[in-house]
């Protein structure tokens, strides 16, 4: 059952976002708008962020108090493919180093619709590359992101073994957005509850990101991909979001193909609730959950 801070954080999280993602304002718009709004940062942390040019991509690199900077998350930013930002994700990405004791590189990918797909697929593509070259080994990498960026993390991998490169220790997918189709029962089930995302939105912005082109398109779309070859997968999805049967379909499609793949059901939350970790109890359980399973991937696999 919800806690009482739990309700108080999503009846907030819903008057919140009704002034921020609507199909009646330009994306333009709602990017400034989120870019402004302050989540609240984990102020007890001690990190350093400094921004770094990706061979001409820009990035932040965040490192924690007592990181190992030879291990490094590559964070893939939520938003739809329309916003978002290393700004408006640092409190997952100062999180998430100061639990896995780990770098994170969280990518400023260029976004739809100035910028459609695929931009934004060769930019985390690039980013990956940049790493390589960088010195960091594959075994001590992790691709991780939220919403589209899960989506997106997916797509890099599949777009990274197809082009023979060395893969990622492992992926993590927060309440990824794998299937731009948009059809799934979720959306109408659950398109009343979720606070943060509604399914005519979505819809919206995914015609922005795809334009012309095939929406089943696996680097589009990963759920229509074969998984084959791909490293351990963690997914994590709240019970309450319109995006909830993507990670049930995604879940059966990885192991179909013989990934190995974890799955974590948050009840009572929403999409994303790992924004809210700094405030909220079970954002930073699943942030603590993360750093634990890719702490031991790249042990695994060292």
């Amino acid at each position: 059952m919800a806690s009482l801070r739990s309700k108080g954080i999503r009846l907030l999280v819903k008057l919140f976002v009704s002034r921020l993602l609507s199909t009646k304002i330009t994306p333009q718009i709602q990017r400034k708008r989120f870019e402004k709004a302050s989540f609240p940062l984990w102020r007890s942390f001690k990190f350093t962020s400094e921004t770094v040019n990706v061979d001409g991509v820009s990035a932040e690199l965040v490192t924690a108090e007592g990181a190992n900077e030879k291990q490094i998350i590559l964070y893939l930013h939520g938003g739809a493919y329309t916003f978002g930002s290393p700004n408006t994700h640092a409190d997952i990405s100062s999180g998430l180093s100061h639990f896995s004791k780990m770098n994170v590189l969280i990518v400023d990918y260029r976004l739809a619709p100035e910028h459609p797909y695929p931009a934004a697929l060769d930019d985390s593509t690039k980013a990956y590359k940049w790493l390589l070259n960088q010195g960091y080994k594959p075994e001590n990498i992790i691709i991780a992101g939220d919403s589209a960026g899960g989506g997106l993390t997916l797509a890099t991998m599949l777009n990274l073994r197809d082009q023979g490169e060395n893969l990622p220790a492992a992926g993590v997918c927060l309440s990824p957005w794998v299937d731009l189709c948009c059809q799934t029962d979720s959306h109408t089930k659950l398109d009343k509850i979720d606070p943060l995302l509604s399914s005519k939105w979505l819809q919206e912005m995914s015609k922005l990101y795809i334009r012309d082109e095939d929406p089943k398109n696996p680097y589009i779309s990963p759920i229509y991909g074969d998984f084959k070859g791909l490293p351990p997968i963690m997914i994590q999805v709240a019970s309450d979001e319109v995006l909830f049967d993507d990670s049930i379909k995604l879940e059966k499609r990885l192991r179909e193909d013989g990934v190995e793949v974890e799955v974590k059901v948050y009840q009572d939350m929403w999409h994303v609730w790992q924004l809210f970790s700094a405030i909220l109890p079970e954002g930073k359980e699943a942030l603590v959950e993360i750093s634990e399973f890719v702490n031991a991937k790249i042990a695994a696999a060292s």
